[in-house]
């Protein structure tokens, strides 16, 4: 399944957000486990990793059908927007439910950061399309 992209435009990339991930290899096929990063208000968490190559699972493309995309926000959850219901209610299925859990197709940029997001390693899709 491919990325939504937000239906809305982007302001500019001015707001700091670090990516910590459990399993850089797993999603980049890089070693770097920490990526500094500048997104933009009204950008999805989601979108701005795959922007900057880190390949988050998303089972259902960011429409918020499932729980594959789910990560740890660590620090700036106030400068994200608040989960809906719909969230909240997908986020519950995810494994390792935590109350900093998210989903990162959910979650856009509303304030100025800084932001912290952890992906955890065993969040994996166990069934992926296979390229025809």
């Amino acid at each position: 399944m491919h990325l939504r992209h937000s239906d809305h435009a982007h302001g500019p990339p001015v707001v700091p957000v670090k990516f910590i991930l459990e399993d850089p290899m797993g999603l980049t096929g890089k070693p770097q486990a920490e990526h500094d990063l500048m997104g933009s208000k009204g950008e999805h968490l989601l979108e701005l990793a795959f922007e900057h190559g880190i390949n988050i699972e998303h089972a259902c493309g960011g429409v918020c059908a499932c729980s594959t995309c789910h990560v740890y926000i660590e620090k700036g959850m106030n400068h994200l927007s608040e989960a809906s219901e719909a969230e909240e209610d997908r986020v519950e299925e995810a494994p390792g439910l935590q109350r900093n859990s998210r989903l990162s197709c959910q979650c856009e940029i509303e304030g100025d950061g800084p932001i912290v997001v952890r992906v955890p390693a065993w969040n994996r899709n166990a069934v992926k399309e296979v390229p025809h």
